[in-house]
Formats: structure tokens, sequence, C-alpha cells
């Protein structure tokens, strides 16, 4: 057999009564569709559950299977300790998938365990399923902060182990949508909230996985998701699949969003083969964005790919490099993104080499193989890369917070020979505070030291 069917479902621990206490009424659409989910669930008579959990054991850049015969759980950390879940694991699934994400060079296994205790994202699913008597055994998996392409390999292993043990599964994607929907929320308003669940939830009713592979990082961040990389995998075990998809609920009246929807496999459909379609996009976005590179950029990708395939710095610049690299001096960031994600930067906040393109040639080569933040690039990533360049202005010194904008100046904050700088347009970063703050953070300065300001432009280039 292989993948029955799929289901996203939310996870707020209110919907226990013993928890919610009544405000569970609120939410009443969603635990309709989670019984909904459950009857079907139970009437395919699933062998196996993958159960896919933001709360679980997570890491950076490896998916941790729970390892064991079982695990328990219960509600204690939302003040319902006599609410109990207990699975058992499906210890053949596991060891399979184990061996051939291993075998598929997918950084995945049952090493790292922090806990064995269930999750709230995990148990909530399963509370629903085991009061309609479901009880088969689980494979509980948890996220990563790897790439969309890489969440959707592990999806496409989970069906293709299915398929070898002969298991009838159906896998539950566990994750909550934005948590900044309300100003009066847990969390709080951003715009980016609502955007990203009204993308998701159309992406649910129409099943158009390719969609949730594009969705825009930033968009993502902003709205503080915690479900998409768990929908991902849940892409990937439906890959080539035809589905019958159906959005069974939405809603967020507690300023986070809900979303519950049923994906019943109906048979093949080579033509959803969205994880090919969406490394197709992503190097003919590549290619695009390489031709549209001007000659600071240029310098800088042809600065670290020289030094990463020929362990050697460039001897000569481009012949068509622009006057003010060559004669104008300046301190500059390199900034290098994989993936939507950060993957070095390295600066100088004044000229330290006699131009401007010997900064860029240095401080590419620090970005992509000094920054301590992250593992030397390897020369199968360079054609991933996309990197931009900031020229720096000559700092400013400001007398107060109040001569800063976020969006136009960087900012670089000094105590007692202690300086950290943050370069301005960030995403993420929309207030004062938040940059001020993050620069502290950078130089080691504590929330309540005094310190000096300085502000500066940049001409970035990309």
């Amino acid at each position: 057999m292989a993948i029955l069917a799929a289901a996203a479902v939310p996870h707020p621990p209110l919907i226990i009564p013993e928890v919610g206490r009544g405000e569970e009424k609120k939410i009443q659409s969603t635990i309709d569709a989670y019984h909904t989910i459950a009857k079907r669930v139970k009437e395919l008579r699933p062998d196996t559950l993958i159960v896919t959990s933001p709360h679980s054991v997570m890491y950076a850049d490896y998916f941790h299977i729970s390892p064991g015969v079982g695990a328990f759980g219960n509600f204690a950390d939302f003040r319902a300790p006599q609410v109990e879940i207990g699975v058992s694991y499906d210890t053949e699934f596991v060891a399979s998938l184990a061996e051939r994400c291993e075998w598929q060079g997918i950084p995945a296994g049952t090493l790292g365990e922090r806990t064995a205790l269930l999750d709230h994202a995990t148990m909530i699913p399963m509370y629903f399923m085991q009061r309609h008597a479901l009880n088969c055994s689980i494979v509980r998996i948890g996220l990563s902060g790897l790439p969309a392409r890489d969440h959707y390999k592990l999806g496409q292993v989970i069906a293709k182990v299915a398929e070898k043990l002969a298991r009838r599964v159906v896998l539950i994607a566990s994750g909550d949508l934005s948590h900044k929907l309300l100003e009066e929320g847990p969390y709080g308003f951003a715009k980016e909230g609502p955007i990203f669940d009204r993308r998701t939830v159309e992406a649910f009713k129409s099943a158009d996985f390719l969609s949730l592979l594009q969705m825009d990082a930033n968009v993502a961040e902003k709205a503080a998701e915690c479900g998409l990389r768990s929908f991902w995998i849940m892409a990937g075990a439906l890959d080539c699949r035809e589905v019958e998809s159906e959005l069974l609920s939405y809603e967020g009246p507690f300023g986070v969003g809900y979303g519950t929807a049923w994906f019943l496999v109906k048979g093949s459909s080579p033509g959803r083969n969205f994880g090919d379609q969406y490394r197709q996009r992503q190097k003919a976005f590549l290619v695009a964005r390489k031709a549209r590179e001007d000659a600071f950029v240029r310098l800088a990708r042809l600065s670290l790919e020289t030094y990463v395939r020929d362990h050697r710095q460039i001897s000569r610049f481009p012949e068509d490099s622009p006057r003010e690299l060559i004669s104008m001096q300046a301190g500059a960031f390199v900034s290098i993104k994989k993936d939507g994600q950060l993957r070095g930067c390295i600066g100088t906040i004044m000229p330290t080499r006699p131009s401007l393109a010997e900064e860029i040639v240095q401080n590419a080569i620090s970005a992509g193989c000094n920054d301590p933040r992250f593992p030397s690039v390897e020369e199968s990533e360079l054609e991933d890369l996309v990197y931009s360049v900031d020229v720096l202005s000559s700092p400013e010194k400001i007398l107060s917070a109040e001569e800063l904008d976020p969006k136009r100046y960087g900012v670089i904050v000094e105590s007692k020979g202690r300086r950290g700088l943050l370069l301005p347009d960030l995403a993420g970063v929309d207030t004062v505070e938040q940059q001020i703050e993050i620069a502290r953070k950078k130089g080691n300065i504590g929330p309540r030291e005094e310190v000096e300001l300085w502000r500066f432009e940049v001409a970035r280039h990309t």
C-alpha cells in the first residue's frame, strides 16, 4: 500500500475541553473539522499514522524521528495534567525510514532525542483520533531549519517506505497558520499574517502544493507561522498523486490561524510532481538573477567561486569593472543567501583595503568561508547562492535614536570598546527599537548599558 490520505490540522491546546474550559466553543468549526477527519481516518483503516510536528525535537539541519517503542504525554503545561495521551511507535517503519533517508542523503534519524515526552502538536490530533477509537501505531517526525526541497524529499521517502512495507498510511501534518492576526492577540498583528493565511488556505482548497513550496520566506517569517514545514512534508508524501482536497475549516478568533484540510488520494498523477517543478523554477530564478547582477555583485561571486573552486584569491579584476570600484575606498558588507535564508554575511565599517574592489573580494571570501555562524560554503552550493553587496557611507555620530530610520539608516552602537552594527532595510526589522536591540546583541552590549550611536547609509547592489 502507500499513502491513503493526509490532513493538515492545527494544534491549539484550548481545543481540549479541560484546557479551554469553555473557550474551545469559540473554535467549534475547528472541533467539528477534527471530528470529521478522525472519522475519515478510521474508515480508511490505516496501519500507521505519520505525524509531523513543529513542537517535537527540532534541529537546524536534521529531521528527528522519535525512537523507542512508544511515548506518553499530558497537558500539565496547560493546567490539565489529567488529560493523558499514549502512543505506540511503528518501530519497523522508523528503522526503514531512517535507513532510506541515510541512503538518499537526507539528514534524518533517531539520534539526538532531548525528551521522549509527547508534545502538544502531536497529542492534540491523537486526542481526536483516540476519541474515535483509532489506536494504530504512529511515526512522529520533527521539522528542521532545512529548505523546502528537503522537507519535500522527506515526504517522498515516507511514501516510498509505506510502499516497501505495504503499510496503509495516513499523514497528519500538524501546524498552526499565522500567529499574528489580531492586535489584541497574544503575539500582536502583522500585515503578513492574513496574507500568509489567505495564500495557505487557497493552496489547501485546490491542493496547489507548488504555491506552498514557493511561499515568500519574508511573509512566512513575519506571519510567525509554525505549520509550513509540516505542509511541505505532506506535499512530498503526496508527490505525483491525484488528490481530492477539501478545506474543512478556517478560523482565527484568538489571533492565531487554524486551518483544517483533508486530502484523499484518488490515484496517480505524474503532472503533480511539484518537487521537480519547484526545483526547475528555482533554477530559472537563479539563472535570471545572476544575469541581472551588477559589477559589484559579480565581483563578489567571482571572488568566492574562485576561492572555493581553486583555493586562491583572484589576481586581477574584470576588465569591465567600473571606475569607482578601483578608485574609491569604502566599507562594504557582502551578504550571501541560499534558499531564502542567510548563508553568510561579513563586512567592514570603514575601508581597510586600498580599493573598494579589494574590500569586496576579501569580504566575499570571509562571508562564504569565515562567518562563524555557518560552515564554509562547499563547491556544490555555489550555483544556489544569491549575493548582495552593501557599500557604506562614512558613519555619522548622532545624539539620539530619534535620528534613526531603520529603512534608510544602518546603526552602530558602541559601549566600552564593544560595537554592534546592523544594516538598514532588513526583513523583519521595522522599528528603531528592534534595530538597536539587535545591534546591542551583536555587540554583546546589555540592554541597560549606555551606548553611543552612529548612523550610516548604504548603496545596495544586487
